[in-house]
């Protein structure tokens, strides 16, 4: 199978041999790592629809390399979805804006529709040829290029799927017209959120620990946990995994699956995505 990634940056370090010590093994990651020149910025357009009746605002965003690129679209988006009203979480658009770099970014447009609850994201690259395999935990194509920027364990379209699902909303990925993939993003709007009062119970205020706080972060990644994982990921004792997933579940952050494993619930997302952005 070709390399697309490996033969975009080295296509890149070619087109600039000056700009850094270029060799044919691992030169042009060195080249990458290190800051594009100006003509070379990784670029995408974000279109927002504050009407479907009028044309969308559009923001050119770029940036000169891949993790700024990342952190700067996910930002912006999640920024744009919340200012037209949106509910999107700013985990899942991470989550799925990092697995842009598998169509190495080219011709990315980001589409804000139905009140900031839709985020369509396309994109020109080698798209998806097993869309129903790259659900399943673990599936991965991300080369260990890619890994340099992403986690690359293929958890990225499961964790996505998962915490939409516990909003009540989806997430589909179809072929774009001529090549390239579609990812849209839906959550419900909600309307019970104006006009309720702020004396409402929130995540935020919730006074976890820090491992708490990783023990989360690692049910986010993973997509479930056990206390095993947990002593194992964070070296802790099994006592100890077992009270933080204990507390997490009594503060509705984490539930059980039907395997016993502990998931993220809605509001373990919204804490998350709270802390996270």
């Amino acid at each position: 199978m070709e390399n697309y990634f490996r033969r975009f940056v080295e296509n890149l370090g070619a087109a600039h041999p000056d700009s850094c010590d270029y060799t044919k093994n691992n030169g042009a990651y060195d080249f990458f790592l290190r800051t594009i020149p100006a003509s070379s910025d990784i670029a995408a357009r974000l279109a927002i629809y504050d009407s479907l009746m009028a044309a969308p605002r559009v923001v050119e965003l770029s940036a000169k390399d891949y993790e700024e690129f990342i952190n700067l679209l996910a930002t912006k988006t999640y920024q744009s979805s919340k200012e037209v009203g949106g509910n999107m979480p700013y985990t899942v658009i991470k989550e799925i804006i990092e697995n842009l770099i598998h169509s190495y970014f080219k011709e990315v447009v980001i589409s804000i529709l139905d009140n900031g609850n839709t985020v369509r994201i396309s994109d020109q690259g080698p798209g998806i040829k097993n869309k129903e395999k790259a659900f399943e935990p673990g599936f991965s194509t991300a080369t260990d290029d890619m890994k340099i920027f992403i986690k690359g364990v293929g958890s990225g379209l499961p964790i996505a799927r998962e915490a939409l699902s516990f909003l009540g909303g989806a997430l589909t990925v179809e072929d774009n017209l001529d090549r390239g993939t579609v990812i849209t993003l839906r959550v419900p709007c909600d309307n019970n959120k104006k006009g309720n009062s702020s004396t409402e119970f929130s995540p935020v205020n919730l006074d976890l620990n820090k491992r708490q706080k990783k023990v989360l972060l690692l049910a986010m990644e993973l997509g479930s946990v056990g206390p095993s994982k947990i002593a194992g990921e964070l070296g802790v004792s099994l006592s100890t995994a077992y009270r933080d997933l204990t507390y997490l579940e009594e503060k509705s952050l984490i539930s059980s699956d039907e395997q016993g494993k502990r998931v993220l619930t809605s509001l373990g997302i919204e804490y998350l995505d709270e802390i996270l952005k």
